[in-house]
């Protein structure tokens, strides 16, 4: 099954989804060296439209065997290229091999022959041949609609994600289970149980109905919210940041935006701050991978390409009268990306969006955040009286950030000793190293001062 190819992408992505199949060079001197490549590059670039396209045809009850189909069309690249030469429009023999297997296992298959007549004339009227440019079919529509089936409600939100990194975006399970930090083979399980339940579920691949599609919208943004944000401060690991599901974040909101029910001021609002917030992640590590705090950013390094695309969204997100947690998130963002310097930082229009947000959207994290603000304008001795109203919050409790920005305000308030014990205090929490290093430090240099 597709799921199970192994390739090492999240770990080191040789090129770039910018790069064409085509790039790769196709001479006889060392042509079979670059096929596996090469296919590694389809599979994590085409697998994903593939799926989602012989998924329409066979049903979400056949995912197991549109997998398959996938799975051998890359076998016989890997096993045919080295041999007969790679083909001018990789992506488009790739496409057709499947296509073609389809058709094989649609004719042999009983089980198929009610819808055999139909499809069959579907599929050959729909031929890619190797020549032709395999973009210019409509993958986007089946990417939509395989996204709206992995954020069925039969799932977890944490499957949710899984279902739609393998299906759409062509991640395989060892790789989701390296982002997530679980065992290939659970991550594996996982995987098998969310197409059993869409079975017994009875979902069907397609746009859901009118009248739930608003509802299940709504779901598909805040898994891919969720994703972002793993992406951008991973929970645990070795890694701070892991840039490739903020772009495949990035990614997938786009497909929903450029599709006409994807054409909403929230959409627009959450493909902004993805933007926006994206635009800061080379600036965030140094090249130890270690966290670099806001003050101390190198802004030449953050992506001006990135703050122009989140802006231009914004933009958009302001037609009409609706006010998400996204849009005011969005402008948060936005403040801290055009400020030229972190002393320029508009903070009182920051404070204002923290307390809007907390009037739509209250959670104790933004109650820390708004409390952030409030000591970058007040001072820090008014900012840890906004913390100390959180105390009871059960959740910050176990959430090393709540002490991380206790130890701060303490710090810049000149008490040593509770600075010290409260970074100690996060740092038993955090289980991420690139955190645990940013405050051991802190408590290093504590530790020098009180000297």
């Amino acid at each position: 099954m597709a799921a199970k190819w192994s390739c090492e992408r999240l770990k080191d992505n040789t090129l770039p989804a910018t790069r064409s199949p085509g790039s790769i060079s196709t001479g006889a001197s060392g042509q079979a060296e670059s096929v596996p490549q090469l296919v590694d590059h389809l599979f994590r670039h085409k697998a994903g439209q593939m799926i989602s396209a012989l998924t329409r045809y066979f049903g979400v009850e056949n995912l197991g065997l549109v997998e398959d189909i996938i799975q051998e069309a890359l076998l016989k690249a890997l096993q045919g290229w080295p041999y007969h030469g790679i083909p001018e429009n990789p992506g488009g023999w790739l496409w057709q091999t499947a296509k073609h297997h389809a058709l094989d296992v649609l004719r042999r298959e009983a089980r198929f022959q009610k819808r055999l007549q139909g499809e069959i004339q579907l599929i050959e009227m729909q031929q890619v041949t190797a020549g032709q440019d395999v973009d210019s079919y409509p993958f986007e529509d089946d990417q939509l609609s395989m996204m709206f089936l992995g954020c069925h409600p039969a799932l977890s939100r944490e499957v949710q994600i899984a279902f739609v990194l393998n299906t759409v975006s062509g991640f395989s399970a060892a790789e989701i289970a390296r982002a997530f930090l679980i065992s290939e083979a659970t991550m594996a399980q996982r995987l098998v149980r969310a197409k059993a339940r869409l079975r017994a579920a009875g979902a069907r691949f397609g746009l859901p109905e009118s009248g739930s599609l608003t509802e299940r919208l709504d779901v598909v943004l805040d898994v891919l919210y969720l994703l972002f944000n793993e992406g951008y401060e991973a929970h645990a690991g070795e890694r701070l940041l892991r840039e490739e599901l903020c772009l495949e974040a990035i990614h997938l909101c786009k497909l929903v935006v450029t599709h006409p029910i994807g054409q909403s001021p929230r959409v627009h609002a959450l493909l902004a701050l993805m933007y926006l917030q994206a635009a800061r992640l080379t600036a965030r590590i140094d090249a130890a991978g270690d966290l670099i705090v806001l003050p101390a950013q190198d802004r030449s390094l953050w992506n001006r390409e990135m703050i122009r695309e989140g802006l231009t969204y914004l933009e958009l997100s302001a037609e009409g009268d609706t006010l998400s947690e996204f849009h005011l998130q969005a402008a948060i963002a936005a403040k801290h990306a055009v400020a030229e310097t972190f002393d320029q930082t508009d903070w009182v229009g920051i404070l204002d969006d923290y307390a809007a947000l907390l009037e739509i959207a209250p959670s104790p994290v933004v109650k820390l955040n708004h409390a952030v603000a409030i000591a970058m304008i007040h001072g820090p001795q008014a900012g840890l009286q906004a913390l100390f109203k959180l105390k009871d919050e059960a959740s910050l409790k176990k959430y090393h950030l709540f002490y991380a920005t206790f130890g701060e305000l303490y710090e810049r308030s000149g008490n040593v000793q509770q600075a010290n014990q409260s970074y100690r205090e996060a740092l038993a929490l955090t289980e991420n190293e690139a955190e645990s290093r940013f405050l051991q430090k802190k408590l290093r240099q504590i530790d020098g001062h009180a000297r």
